[in-house]
């Protein structure tokens, strides 16, 4: 089991310096990932995700980092493959991509966009396929039903091979996202709230996801949660997920557990241990 910090990209944590001290914290206190959520929209400061991973790239030797995650439909996909594969550089080959529809949907129709989720489903599908084409370094061209790229070539490939991971996010019992995370490198699991994933659940979905991932590789399981500070007390709320098949636990860091001072004492007192 590995651990990551995930904090949100607003409020006391809109300032790309403080979540690069933030993720200098985790990784001197043993967590093994710093990963920031993708939203632009609300009534407080916000920052862009990716200038703050860069930030924190520089700030860190050693995690995992990413968006998680990455709305793709909002985003145009070529502009998203430039920008992991120079962030993959810039960190020497630990970033992780996070992809997923996004939520909530307002942040697509404030800003004009389709919010209806079929055609972010297929925009998000059409993405993915781009940016993994335009990663090969090899000469790539697309036509799909929502973008279309003439004959580019893409230099240089991420440092990362055979690609740069990518991790993807869906609502369980809703099957298409975990048809989609077969596809790639690891799945986000989540649940529609008040509701929180169960053990059982997690169980079922990668019953479900093994039966429609052909590729045999390495693939990520992400569940996370608030956990004390007490390492043994921790342990105790992680074990169940090990022994369900997670295979990383992603720590809720946010203010509404918390004061900023509160939630940077929980990062030092480093991760659960099981």
């Amino acid at each position: 089991m590995r651990y990551g910090i995930n904090v949100p990209n607003f409020g006391d944590y809109h300032r790309p310096r403080v979540l690069a001290d933030l993720a200098a914290s985790a990784e001197e206190a043993g967590w093994d990932g710093f990963f920031i959520w993708d939203h632009i929209e609300g009534e407080m400061p916000f920052c862009d995700p990716t200038i703050a991973l860069s930030a924190i790239a520089l700030q860190t030797d050693r995690i995992k980092l990413g968006a998680m995650i990455t709305p793709l439909p909002r985003r145009r996909p070529w502009k998203v493959a430039r920008e992991m594969v120079s962030l993959d550089h810039l960190s020497g080959g630990r970033v992780i991509m996070g992809a997923g529809l996004g939520n909530p949907p307002t942040e697509y129709s404030k800003f004009g966009e389709e919010p209806e989720p079929r055609i972010r489903a297929e925009k998000l599908d059409e993405s993915l396929d781009i940016i993994t084409g335009l990663w090969s370094g090899e000469r790539f061209s697309y036509e799909g039903k929502h973008y279309r790229l003439e004959e580019v070539t893409f230099q240089p490939r991420p440092v990362q091979e055979p690609r740069i991971p990518i991790w993807v996010g869906g609502f369980w019992p809703n099957k298409p996202p975990f048809r989609r995370a077969a596809r790639y490198d690891g799945v986000y699991p989540a649940m529609n709230w008040p509701d929180a994933l169960t053990t059982a659940q997690l169980k079922t979905l990668l019953e479900y996801i093994g039966k429609h991932r052909k590729d045999q590789g390495p693939f990520d399981i992400i569940v996370g949660g608030s956990t004390p500070g007490d390492p043994e007390k921790g342990a105790e709320m992680v074990g169940p997920w090990v022994e369900a098949g997670a295979t990383w636990w992603s720590e809720d860091i946010n203010g509404w557990r918390g004061s900023l001072e509160e939630m940077r004492e929980r990062i030092r007192q480093g991760p659960p241990r099981v």
